[in-house]
C-alpha cells in the first residue's frame, strides 16, 4: 500500500479494508446524500486570503476550548460504533487524540463504555449525549460522564428523528456479534431491536425522545456542573437561543450529511452563528 498523505487517503484504505456494511454506514449520508456531498463542496468553494511577510518562524496553533488547553482547533467529533473498524475501539481513537494533545467527545453510541474511556483518556474528554425516553437514563449517563472525568456534556440535537441512510436499509446494518452499545448495558438497552432494514433507526426510534424542546436543554443545564454543549446547530437564531438557555458552547452541524438531506454545509452558515452569539458562548 502506498503511503497515507491526506485525509482522502485514509478513506480510500478504509473502503479497500472495511466490510461494505461497516464502510457504507462510515462513509453515507441521509437519502439523496446532497448536503453530504455539499459539506466537502463547501470547502473547496472557500477561498484563504493570506497575509505575506507575516514573520511565520515560530507558529503556534494552540488555543484554549471551554477553559481547556489543546494544541490545535481540531477536535474528535463524537462519532459511534469504532470497534467496527478496529479490535480496540474507542480505546484506539483516544490513544491517538492524546497523543495530538487535543479533545475527544465520546459517542454516546460508543462500543466502549464511558469508565473505560476514562481511564484511557490522556487529554479532555467530552461525552456526548443523546435524550432518552427514560430521563432517569438519560441522568445517569451524565453522574457516569462526571465520574469518568468528563469535561463537557455535548448535547446532540439533531437527531430525534433519525435521517433516512439508504445504505444503512439496504444493507440491514447490525452490530456484529459481540458488540454492543456499551453505555446503555446497564439500563438494557444495548442491543439494536430485531427486524429488517437499518437495526440503528429502529433503536433511535424506540429509545429516543423526539420531543424534546428548549426545556430540556434548560433540564441538563440544571442537573450538570459541566459545560454544555449543543451540537447540530444550524441556524443563526436557534444559536442565540441555545446561549439564553444556558449552553456554553454550540457546535455548527448538519451531523455530517447524515441527518436532514438538502440543509446547507455546516461552513455557509457558520458565519452567522458566530455573529448571532456576539461572544456569549463559543463556536
Amino acid at each position: 500500500m502506498s503511503a497515507l498523505i491526506s485525509l482522502f487517503d485514509y478513506a480510500d484504505a478504509a473502503r479497500g479494508k472495511l466490510p461494505k456494511m461497516v464502510y457504507d454506514y462510515y462513509a453515507g449520508g441521509a437519502m439523496d446524500e446532497i448536503t453530504l456531498r455539499d459539506n466537502r463542496a463547501a470547502y473547496e468553494r472557500l477561498k484563504l486570503h493570506y497575509h505575506v511577510l507575516a514573520g511565520v518562524k515560530d507558529v503556534n496553533l494552540s488555543t484554549q476550548i471551554l477553559g481547556q488547553t489543546v494544541s490545535m482547533p481540531v477536535l474528535v467529533a463524537p462519532t459511534a460504533f469504532h470497534k467496527l473498524a478496529h479490535a480496540d475501539g474507542e480505546l484506539a481513537s483516544l490513544r491517538a487524540t492524546g497523543a495530538a494533545k487535543t479533545a475527544f467527545i465520546l459517542s454516546s453510541l460508543s462500543n466502549t463504555s464511558l469508565e473505560d474511556a476514562g481511564r484511557a483518556a490522556t487529554g479532555p474528554l467530552w461525552f456526548q449525549l443523546y435524550i432518552y425516553k427514560d430521563r432517569g437514563v438519560t441522568e445517569a449517563l451524565v453522574r457516569r460522564a462526571e465520574a469518568a472525568g468528563a469535561r463537557a456534556i455535548v448535547l446532540t440535537v439533531d437527531a430525534v428523528v433519525w435521517g433516512t441512510r439508504e445504505a444503512d436499509a439496504r444493507n440491514n446494518f447490525r452490530l456484529p456479534e459481540g458488540l454492543f452499545v456499551e453505555n446503555l448495558s446497564a439500563a438494557g438497552k444495548q442491543t439494536f431491536p430485531p427486524g429488517p432494514g437499518s437495526g440503528l433507526k429502529a433503536y433511535v426510534t424506540q429509545h429516543f425522545d423526539s420531543g424534546i424542546g428548549w426545556k430540556d436543554l434548560d433540564w441538563l443545564c440544571s442537573i450538570t456542573k459541566l459545560p454544555v454543549v449543543v451540537k447540530g446547530v444550524c441556524r443563526a437564531d436557534d444559536a442565540r437561543r441555545c446561549a439564553e438557555h444556558g449552553a456554553k458552547a454550540v457546535i455548527i452541524s448538519n451531523h455530517g450529511g447524515r441527518q436532514l438531506d438538502t440543509s446547507p454545509a455546516t461552513l455557509d452558515v457558520l458565519a452567522a452563528a458566530v455573529e448571532a452569539l456576539q461572544q456569549r458562548a463559543e463556536v
